[in-house]
């Protein structure tokens, strides 16, 4: 009987490496992996040594329709700060998390999600999946407090311009733990 089972595990684990191996299937089961971390990943707040003190400033962005922006950070309200890209997989696994805080937090904080993709890619990755999440370009350097390597790099930042989440990869937006850190933030 354990034979089977041995058997039977190293065909589902070739099976997967099949599947991530071949070029048409592979994001999809990066997306799946990664929706499993967000099932068990919600950011937490980092410890009051942790966080970082960014400041205020303005991010000079354009919107997807190439209209110059200007957001505040670290003015009057908290902000939820990502950097991400649509041929991501833990981005694609952690966007409905985003979309559902933003359905309800949206009027709250300010949400500016970063991308350095062709416009016309992103309006169509969001039509696809029904997202109506405000997403940004970037027109100047981020302060170095925001340099990050990977993406998705998410960020609550306080009104006072702190820094109370850094999560880097797949995470939970959407979870009870983060509500109550952001009703704290109001």
């Amino acid at each position: 009987m354990q034979k089977k089972h041995l058997t039977f595990s190293n065909i589902i684990f070739a099976i997967f490496i099949i599947l991530l191996i071949i070029p048409q299937t592979r994001t999809a089961m990066q997306v799946a992996v990664n929706k499993i971390r967000v099932l068990v990943l919600s950011p937490s707040e980092l410890n009051v040594e942790e966080q970082t003190e960014l400041g205020a400033f303005d991010y000079l962005l354009t919107d997807l329709e190439g209209q110059l922006v200007h957001i505040a950070i670290g003015k009057d309200k908290a902000v939820f700060l990502s950097y991400w890209a649509t041929w991501c997989p833990p981005c694609i696994a952690e966007m409905p998390s985003i979309q559902e805080l933003y359905n309800d937090y949206g009027d709250k904080i300010d949400f500016v999600l970063l991308t350095s993709e062709d416009p016309e890619t992103v309006r169509s990755f969001l039509e696809k999946k029904r997202y109506n999440l405000p997403v940004f370009i970037p027109r100047m350097q981020a302060p170095e407090k925001l340099y990050g390597r990977s993406i998705p790099t998410n960020y609550i930042i306080d009104k006072s311009g702190k820094i109370i989440i850094k999560e880097t990869g797949a995470a939970n937006w959407n979870s009870q733990k983060l509500r109550v850190i952001l009703e704290s933030l109001e």
